[in-house]
């Protein structure tokens, strides 16, 4: 009886257990079989130097060949026939003074000069007769010495008064301001009926057969930059007409206020652009292009830099590492100068989670 019991609660045991066991499929023993899916879809951006995301600096045309021009004198400025804007050939009449005061100026001279000529004459007759005296022994050693003297003081102060009268008619001369070399007034300081001193600044001239891009860049994108590299110029207001620069030259003291460096890039002379104009510059041109990418495209490690190039055909897509030699980032981009070609498409977002020769989807813009 005991041993029908035993046999009856083993046998209702088996019954819940057997019911509660797991499928196959859930066996934590086996693994489970993987699931093919399409290939993940990358964001990547299409490498370009003339697209909206390149990088571009703002300036301003300036000429290369300009000057402060003032007067040699003090005086009333009269005139000036020129204004802000105004092209003058070489020789043109920029600004007059008036001659009134530095024609009286002449005149004392003038008279100055003729009161020491008397008096160097009579001084000069007075050693003649003393010398003669003193060959008689009528004049005395001293009388003689005292003429000498007088006559030489009155030699100097005649010397002092004819260079006065020179000075005062090369004043009158300087109240006329002319133009040094054509170009255009590209500032103006004083207007007519002020009272302007001796050096003190007028007018500004500027040359137009020099001008050139002015731009500020920091120290780090400097990198691969020296003379002749070449950039593209336009405006805002019209992007198609670019216009090829040349960098002449860079400032060897960075601005003490925002620590940037000063680029002067050379224009051709037949530029649409006019001086103090806003343009904007980027590195590059189109024989001669420059890339750049977002700097969070660029994988280092061990000191190399490398980024995932998409390659794509009928059979499907790719990601492949290339290594490139890039400059310092610089607004959030970097230039490459070594590794890739315009119209390769490269990966920008999670590229540390790409393996080479891993299949990719479709594209997906930034």
């Amino acid at each position: 009886m005991r041993a029908g019991m035993i046999a009856l609660m083993l046998a209702l045991a088996a019954g819940p257990a057997a019911a509660l066991s797991l499928p196959g499929w859930l066996s934590f023993g086996e693994e489970p079989a993987a699931v093919e899916g399409p290939p993940r879809p990358v964001v990547s951006v299409i490498v370009d130097d003339r697209g909206l995301d390149a990088r571009w600096i703002p300036g301003m045309v300036a000429a290369r060949t300009q000057v402060q021009l003032g007067f040699q004198a003090l005086g009333r400025m009269i005139a000036r026939p020129v204004d802000l804007g105004d092209k003058v050939a070489a020789g043109d009449l920029l600004a007059q003074l008036s001659t009134d005061d530095l024609a009286a100026t002449v005149r004392a001279a003038r008279a100055a000069l003729d009161a020491a000529e008397v008096q160097e004459r009579t001084a000069r007759a007075t050693l003649e007769r003393t010398q003669a005296l003193a060959a008689r022994n009528v004049a005395s050693a001293a009388q003689l010495e005292q003429a000498q003297q007088a006559a030489s003081a009155a030699t100097a102060a005649a010397d002092q008064a004819r260079s006065e009268l020179l000075q005062a008619e090369d004043a009158e001369g300087f109240a006329r301001m002319t133009a040094p070399f054509a170009g255009v007034v590209s500032a103006v300081y004083e207007a007519p009926g002020a009272v302007v001193g001796a050096g003190a600044p007028v007018l500004q001239l500027s040359a137009e057969n020099t001008p050139e891009v002015v731009i500020d860049l920091p120290e780090s994108a400097l990198v691969g930059l020296g003379p002749g590299a070449v950039f593209t110029v336009w405006q805002r207001s019209d992007p198609q007409t670019e216009v090829t620069a040349v960098l002449d030259r860079i400032d060897p003291i960075a601005d003490s206020a925002t620590r940037t460096r000063r680029l002067y890039l050379t224009l051709p002379p037949d530029t649409p652009f006019r001086l103090g104009a806003l343009v904007r510059a980027r590195f590059g041109s189109v024989d001669a292009p420059s890339l750049s990418l977002p700097a969070e495209a660029i994988v280092t490690r061990d000191g190399v830099s490398t980024v995932w190039r998409v390659t794509r055909s009928d059979a499907g897509a790719r990601v492949d590492p290339v290594a490139v030699e890039a400059a310092a980032p610089f607004r959030g981009r970097v230039s490459i100068t070594r590794g890739l070609e315009a119209g390769d498409e490269v990966v920008i977002r999670g590229v540390n989670s790409l393996a080479p020769g891993q299949p990719v989807g479709r594209r997906l813009e930034p």
